[in-house]
């Protein structure tokens, strides 16, 4: 099962990567692994950094928000920013971002505690809890100018009531659809596509590995913004590997809070 992973190197013929070196990389869901350390990287030894954290906002989540927001979302200053899957490790930071790029951010998330958390010490504007009913009527209220940008996780209804709310020249990031991943037959919609053309909108996909060239560019970006408090995250950590098929299920039934780690 491959996964972003933090280890240590307990051997090494390379000399590229010492032996007590905290590395990262697709090392896997095992205890063990062996590499000739083709897309491993060396983690800065900082101890004001936890690991955890090269695993959310300095590791593929952070470049996923960052890329995927400023390159595709192209935000702009006061436009209104929504992100489904808000109180997630990808959304949070996204919400974050868009606060430092000047935007009104409203996010949608799956309970109250969540978007308490999102508001109250993220610093968004406003958020939605999609499961309480009606929950297009409440996005209309929290967006009463409409969506810019809109930053999609979920696919599903969600992407429906974003994408009836869009204005002229918004932009929708797709950067993933976890509703739909399950799915065992064809998924429904979204219905409302047409309104990117009465909208003149784009909606585009997004992969983060397209950017792995430029991660120097955006880790110097997340760093600052981090020493300076406008960047905040949290994770979400099950204990023991044989754990891991549980803890990824809280990835669809909505349970995990912040970036989901399992700690081998």
């Amino acid at each position: 099962m491959r996964s972003f992973t933090i280890g240590v190197a307990e051997q090494s013929r390379n000399n590229q990567f010492r032996e007590g070196a905290t590395v990262s990389g697709l090392l896997g869901w095992q205890d063990y692994a062996l590499s000739d350390g083709s897309g491993l990287q060396v983690l800065p030894e900082n101890p004001d950094i936890p690991l955890t954290a090269y695993l959310g906002l300095f590791g593929v989540v952070g470049l996923t928000a960052y890329f995927g927001l400023l390159e595709a979302g192209k935000p702009q200053p006061g436009e209104t920013l929504v992100v489904t899957s808000a109180a997630g490790a990808v959304g949070s930071i996204v919400g974050q971002i868009g606060k430092i790029k000047g935007c009104r951010v409203v996010g949608i998330a799956g309970s109250d505690e969540k978007c308490t958390w999102i508001t109250d010490e993220l610093g968004f504007d406003a958020a939605v809890n999609h499961k309480t009913e009606p929950f297009l009527e409440k996005l209309q209220q929290a967006c009463p100018d409409g969506i810019d940008v809109h930053y999609e996780n979920v696919g599903g209804p969600m992407l429906d009531a974003a994408l009836s709310l869009i204005n002229v020249r918004a932009r929708i990031v797709l950067c993933g659809m976890i509703s739909t991943y399950n799915n065992t037959e064809p998924a429904s919609g979204p219905y409302l596509l047409r309104n990117l053309i009465v909208k003149q909108a784009r909606m585009e996909g997004f992969v983060v590995s397209e950017y792995f060239d430029r991660s120097q560019e955006a880790l110097a970006d997340l760093m600052k913004w981090y020493v300076e408090g406008k960047l905040r995250y949290r994770v979400d950590v099950v204990e023991g590997l044989e754990q891991a098929p549980r803890a990824v299920n809280k990835l669809f039934d909505g349970t995990n809070k912040g970036k989901l780690i399992v700690k081998v």
